[in-house]
C-alpha cells in the first residue's frame, strides 16, 4: 500500500465511496492490512459474496487492489488499499450528477466519523475503563487564511502519519484500533 494519500474526484470513485458497507471495507483494510474476503465478512458480519461484490466496485476504481503474493493458491484472493486514504472535494463538481455524487460521498463520511466517535462516548463503562484517560476530544477556533488551512492541514497529516507509520514496539503491550478524526473547516460560531 502506498503511504499517500489519492485525490479523488470521478464520479465513479465517489459513488464508489457513497455506500456505507465499501467505506467499512475500506477501513477494515485500513486496520487489518490485506484480507481475504472471507476475513472481510467475517470483521463486517456480511455474507461472503456481498463483501466480493464490493470489493470488485472498489477494485474497478483503483481504490483496493489484488495482493497475490499472499495467495498459497490459485483460488484464495487477498486484498489491499491501493493508497493509505483518499480525499475529495465539493469544489469544482462541474455538473449537477457529480456534485449530488460528492455531497452524498461526504454526507456518508461525515455520518461515519461521527458516528464511530459517538458508539465510543456511549460504549459499556467496562470498555472505557480499559483505555482510562486516553480517549478525548478536542475543538478549538483558529483564524486563518485559506493558505493557512492548508498548511496547518499538512502538518496535521504529517503528524498523524508519522503515527501511522511508525514501527510498533516490541514491548509486549497490547495496541488496540484507535479511530482518529478531525476537521478544519470555516465556520461561524
Amino acid at each position: 500500500m502506498s503511504k499517500e494519500i489519492r485525490e479523488v474526484s470521478g464520479s465513479d470513485v465517489l459513488a464508489a465511496l457513497a455506500h456505507p458497507l465499501r467505506r467499512r471495507l475500506m477501513d477494515v483494510l485500513k486496520v487489518h492490512g490485506a484480507c481475504t474476503a472471507s476475513m472481510m465478512a467475517e470483521r463486517t458480519g456480511q455474507a461472503v459474496a456481498n463483501v466480493s461484490h464490493h470489493i470488485k466496485v472498489l477494485a474497478g476504481c483503483d481504490l483496493v487492489e489484488e495482493a497475490p503474493e499472499l495467495a498459497r493458491d490459485r483460488r484464495e484472493r487477498w486484498w489491499r488499499l491501493v493508497s493509505a486514504g483518499v480525499r475529495w472535494s465539493t469544489a469544482g463538481a462541474t455538473d449537477p450528477a457529480g456534485e449530488a455524487v460528492a455531497q452524498a460521498a461526504l454526507a456518508l463520511n461525515l455520518e461515519r466519523q461521527s458516528g464511530l466517535a459517538r458508539a465510543w462516548w456511549t460504549a459499556d463503562e467496562t470498555e472505557k475503563d480499559h483505555w482510562g484517560a486516553g480517549p478525548f476530544s478536542t475543538d478549538h477556533w483558529l483564524r486563518l487564511t485559506p493558505e493557512e488551512l492548508a498548511e496547518f492541514e499538512r502538518q496535521l497529516q504529517a503528524l498523524v502519519g508519522g503515527w501511522r507509520d511508525r514501527a510498533i514496539p516490541g514491548d509486549g503491550q497490547e495496541r488496540g484500533s484507535v479511530f482518529f478524526f478531525a476537521h478544519g473547516v470555516p465556520a461561524k460560531p
